[in-house]
């Protein structure tokens, strides 16, 4: 065996790959040649210098980075603060209302009020304040109460107006329904601003992103799903029987 063919299996041996002679003849040849003896022990000094060396002292970056990442937002404390506070005057309102009683609440057509109907009327607004102040807690919630109590509003500001108009109802009454409106406004604030706080895992979206629509940060093209059959075809089983 010749010195090149020898010093190229011990290169391969120390790289980890197969040989390209058998290992003993390679043993053979080292075992009496000085030369590529010197030549394996400075190939295994170089290889073991490569692979294992101290590491280099790097800069601590945490930081840099920390203060270069854009702050998280947290919902606007202010809506919260004014939502807490219309919660606990519609609770007022309703707790006086039901405390006061069905026998002193007498329409302006001379019909009373039925207990039952007065009772549901305080649950409503009772439920109401505990929700505007549950939404006020827990900021996530506000979204889910506002089509029922968008609807309400609405549904009761028209009922108001036409009452005002034929004189069933006082300016006084119909004024106690502003926390419930204001309540709506703010639900909506504290709804929209939770909204638009960044979502765990999400990456955040830069202007430039919006320039390499349908492209990968790779420049690949991002897979299309088949709209006309409703989506990406799953891979159907190819055994045809069920394993024993």
């Amino acid at each position: 065996m010749d010195c090149e063919t020898c010093r190229e299996a011990l290169s391969a041996r120390l790289d980890g790959e197969a040989e390209p002679v058998p290992a003993a003849q390679v043993d053979a040849h080292l075992a009496q040649c000085p030369g590529c003896t010197r030549w394996h022990a400075q190939a295994q000094m170089l290889t073991r210098s490569i692979r294992v060396r101290p590491a280099q002292p790097a800069p601590d970056l945490v930081d840099a980075v920390l203060a270069a990442a854009a702050p998280r937002r947290h919902t606007a404390l202010t809506p919260r603060l004014a939502l807490t506070a219309v919660a606990l005057v519609q609770l007022w309102l309703a707790l006086s209302q039901l405390l006061t009683g069905a026998t002193s609440h007498v329409d302006h057509a001379g019909e009373g009020m039925t207990g039952h109907l007065f009772n549901e009327g305080a649950a409503w607004n009772l439920a109401l304040g505990i929700g505007l102040l549950v939404a006020a807690v827990k900021s996530d919630r506000a979204a889910g109460l506002l089509p029922t109590l968008g609807g309400f509003v609405a549904v009761l500001l028209a009922l108001s107006v036409h009452d005002l108009l034929d004189g069933t109802a006082t300016a006084a009454r119909v004024a106690s329904h502003l926390p419930l409106v204001a309540g709506l406004v703010l639900l909506y604030l504290v709804a929209r601003a939770h909204r638009r706080q960044p979502t765990p895992g999400t990456p955040v979206k830069n202007d430039h992103d919006h320039d390499d629509i349908g492209t990968s940060h790779h420049d690949e093209p991002l897979p299309r799903t088949d709209r006309r059959r409703g989506g990406p075809r799953s891979l159907r089983p190819t055994a045809r029987r069920p394993a024993a």
